[in-house]
């Protein structure tokens, strides 16, 4: 009994080794870009600010009142998706990456990367519905121009005028 005890223990040790260089490899075989982080630090001097509890959002207010509000909501959606869609299925590789090294408790051949990939297409759905939104955020913006063509025309016209020649007086 003593000997099966050992023998699991040095099968822990090997495989604990295994995970560490799965780690390694599976890190330093993946694309990571490049994050960048910006602080913005207000002092208040102690005094606590009117309405203290700001949320920040990836997105602009929802204000439609002209149609340029509508476009730039709208791609920013747009843009917001396709990012986090790109960064989220990075994560999912990675993920899979790393789990697929831990190793599977029962001994199963490929057990650990088929339980790696049941955690990771969690998050490759996620990425697959933030490109969904991505694009109905881009096609919302196309019905919107299809739906409302007559009055932004009715507007576009009046706000270029024609350019006439200007005749500057003063040089002579």
């Amino acid at each position: 009994m003593a000997t099966a005890t050992n023998n699991k223990g040095n099968k822990f040790a090997a495989n604990a080794g295994a995970a560490a260089g799965g780690f390694v490899g599976a890190m330093g075989g993946s694309f990571v870009p490049p994050v960048n982080v910006t602080i913005n630090r207000t002092q208040n001097n102690g005094v606590p600010a009117q309405g203290a509890h700001q949320s920040q959002s990836l997105l602009p207010a929802p204000e439609f009142t002209s149609p340029a509000q509508v476009r730039n909501y709208c791609n920013t959606l747009r843009a917001a998706g396709v990012t986090l869609s790109i960064e989220v299925a990075m994560a999912a590789e990675i993920l899979k990456g790393v789990l697929a090294a831990v190793p599977d408790p029962d001994g199963r051949p490929f057990g650990s990367r088929v339980r790696a990939a049941k955690v990771a297409r969690k998050l490759s759905k996620s990425a697959d519905a933030l490109r969904d939104a991505a694009k109905n955020a881009a096609a919302a913006y196309s019905s919107f121009q299809q739906e409302y063509e007559e009055e932004i025309n009715r507007v576009r016209h009046r706000a270029r005028k024609p350019q006439q020649p200007v005749i500057n007086w003063a040089q002579q």
